[in-house]
Protein backbone atom coordinates (compact mmCIF):
# COMPACT_ATOMS: atom_id res chain seq x y z
CA UNK A 1 0.00 0.00 0.00
CA UNK A 2 1.40 3.17 -0.80
CA UNK A 3 -0.11 6.93 -0.61
CA UNK A 4 0.00 9.94 -2.91
CA UNK A 5 2.39 11.94 -0.65
CA UNK A 6 5.25 13.87 -2.58
CA UNK A 7 7.95 13.98 -0.85
CA UNK A 8 10.45 15.29 -2.48
CA UNK A 9 10.19 18.72 -0.78
CA UNK A 10 10.79 16.56 2.55
CA UNK A 11 13.72 18.06 4.33
CA UNK A 12 16.17 15.54 6.69
CA UNK A 13 14.24 15.68 10.23
CA UNK A 14 18.06 14.32 11.41
CA UNK A 15 19.79 17.01 9.89
CA UNK A 16 16.81 19.49 11.61
CA UNK A 17 17.23 17.67 14.84
CA UNK A 18 20.90 17.65 15.51
CA UNK A 19 21.24 21.59 16.41
CA UNK A 20 18.61 20.48 18.83
CA UNK A 21 20.29 17.33 20.06
CA UNK A 22 23.62 19.86 20.35
CA UNK A 23 21.63 22.50 22.61
CA UNK A 24 20.88 19.41 25.29
CA UNK A 25 24.32 18.48 25.52
CA UNK A 26 25.84 21.70 25.71
CA UNK A 27 22.78 22.67 28.42
CA UNK A 28 23.24 19.43 30.24
CA UNK A 29 23.75 21.14 33.57
CA UNK A 30 21.12 23.51 33.72
CA UNK A 31 18.49 20.68 32.17
CA UNK A 32 19.61 18.28 34.79
CA UNK A 33 20.80 15.32 31.87
CA UNK A 34 23.44 13.27 32.23
CA UNK A 35 25.92 12.47 28.67
CA UNK A 36 28.27 9.62 28.39
CA UNK A 37 29.69 8.61 25.81
CA UNK A 38 29.35 4.54 25.32
CA UNK A 39 32.00 2.12 24.83
CA UNK A 40 31.08 1.85 21.22
CA UNK A 41 31.49 5.78 20.83
CA UNK A 42 27.20 6.74 21.07
CA UNK A 43 26.25 9.01 22.93
CA UNK A 44 24.03 8.53 25.53
CA UNK A 45 21.76 11.27 27.15
CA UNK A 46 20.00 10.42 30.65
CA UNK A 47 16.56 12.83 30.84
CA UNK A 48 15.05 11.18 34.42
CA UNK A 49 17.35 7.63 34.88
CA UNK A 50 20.51 8.69 36.96
CA UNK A 51 19.50 12.36 36.96
CA UNK A 52 16.41 14.54 38.03
CA UNK A 53 15.76 15.72 33.91
CA UNK A 54 12.34 17.73 34.17
CA UNK A 55 9.62 19.19 32.50
CA UNK A 56 11.85 21.52 29.91
CA UNK A 57 13.69 18.56 28.92
CA UNK A 58 10.86 16.27 28.47
CA UNK A 59 9.56 19.66 25.96
CA UNK A 60 13.11 19.81 24.22
CA UNK A 61 13.01 15.88 23.61
CA UNK A 62 9.07 15.89 22.43
CA UNK A 63 10.59 18.21 19.99
CA UNK A 64 13.53 16.37 18.87
CA UNK A 65 10.98 13.35 18.54
CA UNK A 66 9.10 15.62 16.17
CA UNK A 67 11.99 15.84 13.79
CA UNK A 68 12.52 19.59 14.51
CA UNK A 69 9.45 19.63 12.79
CA UNK A 70 7.11 20.52 15.73
CA UNK A 71 6.75 23.32 18.25
CA UNK A 72 5.87 21.84 21.98
CA UNK A 73 4.84 24.45 24.75
CA UNK A 74 3.66 25.00 28.45
CA UNK A 75 0.67 26.85 29.27
CA UNK A 76 -1.87 27.49 31.42
CA UNK A 77 -5.30 26.31 30.71
CA UNK A 78 -8.65 26.50 33.05
CA UNK A 79 -10.61 23.68 31.48
CA UNK A 80 -9.24 21.19 33.77
CA UNK A 81 -10.32 22.19 36.99
CA UNK A 82 -7.38 20.12 39.24
CA UNK A 83 -4.72 19.92 36.47
CA UNK A 84 -4.22 23.70 35.04
CA UNK A 85 -1.36 23.39 33.07
CA UNK A 86 -1.20 21.75 29.35
CA UNK A 87 0.95 20.85 26.17
CA UNK A 88 0.71 22.47 23.31
CA UNK A 89 1.80 21.01 20.30
CA UNK A 90 1.85 22.01 16.28
CA UNK A 91 3.83 21.09 13.43
CA UNK A 92 4.37 22.67 9.93
CA UNK A 93 4.83 18.92 8.33
CA UNK A 94 2.13 16.73 10.57
CA UNK A 95 2.46 13.27 8.52
CA UNK A 96 6.46 13.58 8.39
CA UNK A 97 6.76 14.70 11.64
CA UNK A 98 4.75 12.66 13.75
CA UNK A 99 4.71 9.31 11.40
CA UNK A 100 7.95 9.76 9.83
CA UNK A 101 9.44 11.09 13.27
CA UNK A 102 7.45 10.85 16.31
CA UNK A 103 5.51 7.87 16.33
CA UNK A 104 7.17 4.70 18.58
CA UNK A 105 7.01 2.50 15.80
CA UNK A 106 10.95 0.48 15.86
CA UNK A 107 11.23 -2.13 18.10
CA UNK A 108 14.76 -2.51 19.36
CA UNK A 109 15.33 -5.98 21.58
CA UNK A 110 18.29 -7.71 22.81
CA UNK A 111 17.78 -10.29 26.02
CA UNK A 112 16.22 -8.41 28.59
CA UNK A 113 16.21 -4.90 27.09
CA UNK A 114 13.45 -4.02 25.24
CA UNK A 115 12.36 -0.42 24.12
CA UNK A 116 10.22 0.90 21.12
CA UNK A 117 12.37 3.43 19.41
CA UNK A 118 11.38 6.74 18.35
CA UNK A 119 12.64 10.17 16.44
CA UNK A 120 14.27 10.89 13.37
CA UNK A 121 16.42 8.04 13.51
CA UNK A 122 13.76 5.50 12.15
CA UNK A 123 13.64 7.45 8.83
CA UNK A 124 17.26 7.26 8.41
CA UNK A 125 16.56 2.95 9.26
CA UNK A 126 13.68 2.81 7.33
CA UNK A 127 12.97 -0.57 9.26
CA UNK A 128 9.22 -0.37 9.51
CA UNK A 129 6.77 -0.86 6.52
CA UNK A 130 5.50 2.60 7.36
CA UNK A 131 8.50 4.06 5.05
CA UNK A 132 7.27 2.05 2.24
CA UNK A 133 4.37 3.58 2.22
CA UNK A 134 5.17 7.28 3.05
CA UNK A 135 8.16 7.07 0.17
CA UNK A 136 11.16 8.75 2.84
CA UNK A 137 14.11 7.84 3.74
CA UNK A 138 16.17 10.09 5.74
CA UNK A 139 19.91 10.82 4.59
CA UNK A 140 21.90 12.56 7.41
CA UNK A 141 25.51 13.02 8.75
CA UNK A 142 24.33 12.17 12.32
CA UNK A 143 21.31 10.50 13.77
CA UNK A 144 18.89 10.33 16.76
CA UNK A 145 16.73 7.91 18.68
CA UNK A 146 14.50 8.35 22.06
CA UNK A 147 13.66 5.24 23.85
CA UNK A 148 10.64 5.37 26.55
CA UNK A 149 13.97 2.93 28.73
CA UNK A 150 14.95 2.93 32.39
CA UNK A 151 18.00 1.40 31.18
CA UNK A 152 21.08 1.95 28.61
CA UNK A 153 20.54 0.22 25.54
CA UNK A 154 23.00 -2.59 25.26
CA UNK A 155 26.05 -2.71 22.75
CA UNK A 156 24.29 -5.20 20.47
CA UNK A 157 21.05 -2.63 19.93
CA UNK A 158 23.52 0.07 19.35
CA UNK A 159 25.26 -1.90 16.92
CA UNK A 160 21.63 -2.71 15.07
CA UNK A 161 21.20 0.83 14.72
CA UNK A 162 24.28 1.73 13.84
CA UNK A 163 23.85 -0.89 10.60
CA UNK A 164 21.10 -0.01 9.79
CA UNK A 165 21.35 3.75 9.59
CA UNK A 166 24.48 3.29 8.19
CA UNK A 167 26.53 5.49 10.51
CA UNK A 168 28.96 4.64 12.57
CA UNK A 169 28.41 4.15 16.54
CA UNK A 170 29.56 7.44 17.45
CA UNK A 171 27.08 9.42 14.92
CA UNK A 172 24.35 8.32 17.00
CA UNK A 173 22.65 9.94 19.79
CA UNK A 174 20.12 7.98 22.31
CA UNK A 175 18.25 10.16 24.33
CA UNK A 176 16.74 7.95 27.52
CA UNK A 177 13.44 9.10 28.97
CA UNK A 178 11.63 6.64 31.72
CA UNK A 179 8.22 6.66 32.10
CA UNK A 180 8.10 7.61 35.88
CA UNK A 181 10.21 10.64 34.78
CA UNK A 182 9.19 14.18 34.35
CA UNK A 183 10.84 14.35 31.07
CA UNK A 184 9.15 10.91 30.18
CA UNK A 185 6.08 12.15 31.25
CA UNK A 186 6.33 14.90 29.11
CA UNK A 187 7.32 13.59 26.00
CA UNK A 188 4.31 11.20 26.02
CA UNK A 189 2.01 13.28 26.86
CA UNK A 190 3.73 15.44 23.74
CA UNK A 191 2.43 12.86 21.29
CA UNK A 192 -0.99 13.88 21.27
CA UNK A 193 -1.17 15.12 18.01
CA UNK A 194 0.76 11.91 16.73
CA UNK A 195 -1.90 9.73 18.34
CA UNK A 196 -4.02 11.33 16.01
CA UNK A 197 -2.01 11.31 12.68
CA UNK A 198 -1.60 7.83 13.63
CA UNK A 199 -5.39 6.78 13.88
CA UNK A 200 -6.03 9.40 10.71
CA UNK A 201 -3.92 6.45 9.08
CA UNK A 202 -5.39 3.47 10.52
CA UNK A 203 -8.70 4.97 9.37
CA UNK A 204 -6.92 4.97 5.83
CA UNK A 205 -7.76 8.47 5.13
CA UNK A 206 -5.86 9.90 2.67
CA UNK A 207 -2.49 11.07 4.13
CA UNK A 208 -1.88 13.39 1.23
CA UNK A 209 -5.03 14.99 2.63
CA UNK A 210 -4.14 16.35 5.87
CA UNK A 211 -2.93 19.91 4.99
CA UNK A 212 -1.80 21.25 9.15
CA UNK A 213 -2.71 19.67 12.43
CA UNK A 214 -2.59 21.12 16.34
CA UNK A 215 -3.62 19.54 19.89
CA UNK A 216 -2.96 19.88 23.40
CA UNK A 217 -3.41 17.69 26.14
CA UNK A 218 -2.89 17.93 30.23
CA UNK A 219 0.43 17.06 31.98
CA UNK A 220 -0.10 14.16 34.51
CA UNK A 221 1.43 13.91 37.43
CA UNK A 222 4.31 11.00 37.73
CA UNK A 223 3.26 8.06 39.30
CA UNK A 224 5.48 5.78 41.76
CA UNK A 225 5.11 2.66 39.38
CA UNK A 226 5.74 1.97 35.93
CA UNK A 227 1.52 0.50 35.19
CA UNK A 228 0.01 3.78 36.27
CA UNK A 229 2.79 5.65 34.86
CA UNK A 230 2.18 4.68 31.64
CA UNK A 231 -2.05 4.68 32.35
CA UNK A 232 -2.13 8.56 33.50
CA UNK A 233 0.16 9.86 30.01
CA UNK A 234 -1.95 7.92 27.93
CA UNK A 235 -5.03 8.90 29.68
CA UNK A 236 -3.86 12.40 29.36
CA UNK A 237 -4.68 11.99 25.65
CA UNK A 238 -7.62 9.86 25.72
CA UNK A 239 -9.15 11.90 28.21
CA UNK A 240 -7.93 15.52 28.39
CA UNK A 241 -6.66 15.62 24.50
CA UNK A 242 -7.94 17.89 22.17
CA UNK A 243 -6.47 17.49 18.22
CA UNK A 244 -7.57 20.37 15.47
CA UNK A 245 -6.55 19.03 12.17
CA UNK A 246 -7.07 20.53 8.57
CA UNK A 247 -7.82 18.53 5.83
CA UNK A 248 -8.58 18.68 1.77
CA UNK A 249 -11.27 16.72 0.50
CA UNK A 250 -15.66 16.96 1.26
CA UNK A 251 -17.49 18.17 4.35
CA UNK A 252 -18.79 14.73 4.28
CA UNK A 253 -15.42 12.91 4.22
CA UNK A 254 -14.34 15.49 7.31
CA UNK A 255 -17.31 14.56 9.23
CA UNK A 256 -16.83 10.79 8.82
CA UNK A 257 -12.79 11.58 10.12
CA UNK A 258 -14.09 13.91 13.47
CA UNK A 259 -17.27 10.82 14.50
CA UNK A 260 -14.50 8.40 14.08
CA UNK A 261 -11.03 10.03 15.44
CA UNK A 262 -11.67 10.65 18.84
CA UNK A 263 -10.92 7.62 21.38
CA UNK A 264 -14.32 7.43 22.62
CA UNK A 265 -15.40 5.83 19.32
CA UNK A 266 -13.17 2.98 20.74
CA UNK A 267 -14.56 -0.23 22.90
CA UNK A 268 -11.82 -0.33 25.14
CA UNK A 269 -12.99 3.51 26.59
CA UNK A 270 -14.59 4.48 29.62
CA UNK A 271 -12.01 3.32 31.98
CA UNK A 272 -8.52 4.76 32.90
CA UNK A 273 -5.72 2.78 30.82
CA UNK A 274 -4.26 1.25 33.97
CA UNK A 275 -7.26 -0.85 34.12
CA UNK A 276 -7.73 -1.83 30.27
CA UNK A 277 -4.53 -3.35 30.23
CA UNK A 278 -3.98 -5.16 33.73
CA UNK A 279 -7.83 -6.65 32.11
CA UNK A 280 -5.79 -8.05 29.65
CA UNK A 281 -2.95 -9.18 31.43
CA UNK A 282 -0.92 -6.66 29.85
CA UNK A 283 -0.84 -7.41 26.23
CA UNK A 284 -0.83 -4.08 23.85
CA UNK A 285 -1.73 -6.27 21.09
CA UNK A 286 -5.31 -7.14 23.14
CA UNK A 287 -6.53 -3.74 23.73
CA UNK A 288 -8.25 -1.86 20.56
CA UNK A 289 -6.06 -0.06 18.30
CA UNK A 290 -8.65 2.86 17.97
CA UNK A 291 -8.53 3.89 21.46
CA UNK A 292 -5.41 5.26 20.97
CA UNK A 293 -6.58 8.79 20.09
CA UNK A 294 -7.57 12.51 21.60
CA UNK A 295 -10.75 12.16 23.79
CA UNK A 296 -11.84 15.74 21.29
CA UNK A 297 -11.62 16.50 17.81
CA UNK A 298 -12.35 19.16 15.45
CA UNK A 299 -11.78 18.42 11.74
CA UNK A 300 -11.53 21.54 9.38
CA UNK A 301 -12.42 21.06 5.67
CA UNK A 302 -9.96 23.87 4.68
CA UNK A 303 -12.03 24.10 0.53
CA UNK A 304 -15.29 24.75 2.24
CA UNK A 305 -14.16 26.16 5.59
CA UNK A 306 -16.57 24.00 7.75
CA UNK A 307 -15.40 22.36 10.80
CA UNK A 308 -16.80 19.02 12.81
CA UNK A 309 -16.38 17.98 16.08
CA UNK A 310 -16.46 14.75 17.74
CA UNK A 311 -15.45 13.25 21.35
CA UNK A 312 -15.54 15.07 24.01
CA UNK A 313 -13.16 16.44 27.17
CA UNK A 314 -13.41 13.34 30.54
CA UNK A 315 -12.61 15.51 33.70
CA UNK A 316 -13.77 13.10 35.78
CA UNK A 317 -11.92 9.85 34.34
CA UNK A 318 -8.63 12.15 33.94
CA UNK A 319 -8.83 13.25 37.82
CA UNK A 320 -9.46 9.42 38.88
CA UNK A 321 -6.29 8.11 36.68
CA UNK A 322 -4.29 11.16 37.75
CA UNK A 323 -5.12 10.05 41.09
CA UNK A 324 -7.30 13.43 42.96
CA UNK A 325 -9.13 12.08 45.89
CA UNK A 326 -12.81 11.39 45.03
Amino acid sequence: MSSNLDTTQWPSVNTLTAPLVQYLIDNAKSLRLGIEKHATGATIIDAGIKVPGGLEAGRLVAEICMGGLGRVSLTANPTFGHWPWQLNVHSCNPILSCLGSQYAGWSLAHEKFFSLGSGPGRAMAGREELYKELGYQDKADSACLVLESDKVPPTEVIEKVARDTGLSADKLTFILTPTRSLAGTVQIVGRVLEVAMHKIHALHFPLEHVVDGMASAPVPPPAPDFLNGMGRTNDAILFGGHAHVFVLGSDDAAAELAKNLPSSASRDYGRPFAEVFKAVEYDFYKVDPMLFSPAAVTVTAVESGKSFTGGKLNAELLDKSFGYPA
